[in-house]
């Protein structure tokens, strides 16, 4: 038979990673949301440009591409991890 501190360690352990599932899911889909409305964006400027404009199509993971996903991934990190962090730097850990 399983002792009461094992089962709370189990329990601990299964609820912690269903919320660190929920939590990661959600940061993804707010992740490609950004991303498709920011793709979305060229997009609609490219086919609003004259067509005289050559313009050079970036390569999907291009510089630019890589710097703004960067930059959601350090936001969506520092939103989940913002009050966590506070609150153990509260404690003097």
């Amino acid at each position: 038979m399983i002792s009461v501190l094992a089962q709370e360690r189990l329990l601990g352990a299964a609820l912690g990673s269903i919320f660190t599932g929920i939590i990661v899911f959600e940061q993804r889909k707010s992740i490609y949301s950004l991303i498709s409305e920011n793709q979305s964006q060229h997009i609609a400027q490219y086919q609003s440009a004259p067509s005289s404009v050559n313009l050079m199509r970036e390569p999907i993971f291009g510089k630019k591409f890589r710097s703004e996903f960067a930059h959601l991934w350090n936001k969506a990190v520092d939103q989940t991890l913002g009050p966590v962090i506070a609150s153990i730097s509260s404690r003097g850990w």
